[in-house]
């Protein structure tokens, strides 16, 4: 797995272009996993500083009880919908899936929680092509680097 930083060292212009679409907005969602196995998605809030994407979570949060226990997530970006008839201006989505790390507690002066920071084995950028004729799905992962797929 691999840090933001590493992202941004073996792919600027793409690592970039994600983290305008992660910055656009405060809200994202993530996806954990309960005790028994099945799905939860929880409300959070994402930063990228420092190499490092981090997020935390508050006091008895079950995300952050689920994330201890089980360190697999899922994190989607805010999504917009497309624009009727402006579908090229569309700027998709993002999703990013790895290991959350616990750190420690949140930094000083805010609420008392976990922070953590992720280890990143998938990161992805759905889109549109140029003419929005197509659908176009980016990702990145360390082993393979990024990879395209086009649908028409």
């Amino acid at each position: 797995m691999a840090s933001w930083g590493d992202l941004e060292a073996a792919e600027p212009a793409f690592a970039e272009r994600v983290r305008a679409l992660l910055d656009a907005h405060r809200h994202k969602t993530i996806a954990t996993l309960r005790a028994d196995g099945s799905p939860r998605i929880s409300g959070i809030e994402a930063t990228i500083a420092d190499g490092e994407l981090t997020f935390g979570s508050m006091p008895g949060a079950r995300k952050g009880a689920d994330l201890r226990r089980d360190p697999r997530f899922g994190l989607h970006g805010a999504t917009v919908d497309p624009v009727v008839g402006q579908e090229a201006a569309w700027p998709g989505e993002v999703k990013v899936a790895g290991r959350a790390v616990l750190v420690g507690a949140l930094p000083g002066g805010g609420p008392e929680g976990d922070l953590f920071r992720a280890d990143l084995a998938e990161v992805v950028h759905t889109h549109l092509d140029d003419a929005a004729t197509m659908l176009v799905v980016d990702w990145w992962t360390p082993e393979r680097g990024l990879r395209r797929v086009e649908r028409s």
